[in-house]
């Protein structure tokens, strides 16, 4: 029980923490009277009063976390954290009920980006804030800041750390201390997206519309104030900075990291994922577009490239932005689309998906095996670069990848017991699994989530908490040798 206290005494410092963060919609609610200041005043009371009373009850369990306590606050922080995040969607939205603003929380937290919300242009600017600045706080990860933190408070960050941080490879430090690393890291997110800020306002975006898809660009979570989305503007030049941001977000930040403290751009040609990245995505920009030209769905060839670039980019990426509905494309590109947002993103950034480094020791186990299956005497190691991969790393990222094809198959059955036709059960469970929000049919680019039921509801929120977590990290503390002593 002590331990489940010291957890929770930690946990009360997390909430608090992420009730301060309320006070920024609060302060645009107060400057604008936009109508939802009374919203925020409660949400803002009644998360600081948790945070608070929890940290307060627990002070005398605090003590240094274990590795299996992390686990646990990681599975807690994200649990708990849209049930706060959506008190201003409950108050302001009553007829939403408590599924449905879970929800709309849990999406933006996680960096998902679907919604279940309508009227997005008629909005209080102070809501459509908060639904960017989840994005952009779970973006990076909300343990990462924490790790950052608490050293000042008296707790160390490691644990949390090798928990939070997504990828198979964790062990490596980017600095000799855990809390510099993630300063660091925040300090590259930060700058990135006062540069977004400033590219989106310079090429026609309002203020505020500029700050709030910055937060969700460089977040990869595709809120946007705006039903349309960036069909909203129609500009290839505003489309053009989204691309370009999106990109930067789906790199491991520690390589970006690494680029701004040795001043070398070296760093970007040696990252095992950034090339394969580019490679994959771009040409399946390239392709696409040829594809819809030569399909009829656009008669220019430069238009054809606008809105498949745009498309794909945003789908690879876990993003979630359209700029138009691509669900009316013939099949086979939203599928590839939806696809490549399975791996495209690397670890480390703030995308969805089983990650492009596991797909690169995928496919070297693989022609290992051929190489063994032929000559079953060579030695043939799997290396990423000059990097030997370990066995160890091998078979967990085989069982990940168990993991992850065995979770898109229960959540695509249970969604299609519950009612959802078959393309609708699909999308939103690769959706809801990947992180990348928008799916196909009832959930497709130009709709939303709110036509699905209060079980269904939940069985996303589940998945999009799931995928978030990379499936072990959630699904481990519901096992009972985790709880034995």
């Amino acid at each position: 029980m002590t331990h489940f206290l010291a957890v929770a005494n930690v946990l009360g410092k997390m909430i608090l923490v992420f009730g301060l963060t309320m006070l920024i919609p609060y302060g645009v609610a107060y400057w604008l009277d936009d109508g939802a200041l009374d919203v925020f005043r409660d949400a803002l009371l009644i998360t600081l009063g948790c945070g608070a009373a929890i940290w307060l009850i627990t002070r005398p369990f605090k003590r240094e976390l274990q590795i299996r306590d992390g686990f646990l606050l990681v599975v807690l922080v994200w649990l708990s954290l849209p049930l706060f995040g959506m008190l201003p969607f409950l108050a302001y939205f009553p007829e939403l009920g408590i599924a449905k603003s879970y929800f709309e929380a849990a999406s933006g937290l996680t960096a998902t980006g679907g919604t279940v919300l309508t009227g997005l242009d008629s909005l209080p600017r102070a809501i459509n804030l908060w639904r960017g600045l989840m994005i952009w706080l779970g973006g990076m990860g909300l343990i990462v800041l924490a790790v950052a933190i608490l050293p000042m408070l008296g707790v160390g960050g490691r644990q949390l750390f090798k928990a939070e941080i997504p990828g198979p490879m964790k062990e490596s430090k980017l600095t000799p201390r855990i809390a510099e690393t993630a300063k660091g890291l925040w300090l590259v997110y930060a700058a990135l997206t006062l540069l977004c800020v400033f590219a989106y306002w310079s090429a026609g975006m309002s203020e505020f519309d500029a700050v709030m898809h910055a937060f969700t660009t460089l977040g990869l979570g595709g809120f946007s104030s705006h039903d349309a989305s960036y069909g909203y503007w129609d500009s290839p030049l505003i489309e053009a900075v989204a691309i370009f941001f999106m990109l930067l977000a789906g790199i491991n930040f520690a390589t970006h990291f690494m680029v701004w403290r040795t001043k070398s751009f070296s760093f970007y040609r040696v990252d095992p994922e950034a090339k394969l990245f580019f490679l994959i995505v771009l040409g399946s920009c390239a392709g696409l577009a040829v594809y819809l030209w030569d399909e009829g769905v656009y008669e220019e060839p430069l238009m054809a490239l606008r809105f498949a670039a745009f498309n794909v980019v945003s789908v690879a990426t876990t993003t979630g932005y359209s700029n138009t509905d691509y669900a009316v494309w013939p099949i086979f590109a939203p599928l590839w689309m939806m696809f490549l947002s399975g791996f495209s993103t690397s670890s480390g950034s703030t995308g969805g998906g089983i990650k492009m480094i596991r797909v690169r020791i995928l496919y070297k186990q693989f022609f290992r095996e051929m190489i063994t299956i032929m000559h079953p005497r060579a030695v043939s190691p799997v290396k990423i670069g000059r990097s030997v991969i370990s066995h160890k790393i091998i078979f967990a990222v085989l069982a990940y990848l168990f993991v992850y094809a065995a979770s898109m198959v229960l959540m695509t059955l249970m969604l299609t017991l519950s009612g959802l036709d078959g393309m609708t059960a699909f999308s939103a469970a690769i959706a809801c699994l990947n992180n990348l929000g928008p799916g196909m049919g009832e959930v497709g680019p130009a709709s939303t989530y709110v036509s699905l039921n209060d079980f269904q509801i939940w069985l996303c929120s589940f998945a999009m908490l799931l995928g978030r977590l990379e499936f072990y990290t959630l699904l481990i503390v519901f096992t009972i040798a985790f709880w034995r002593k």
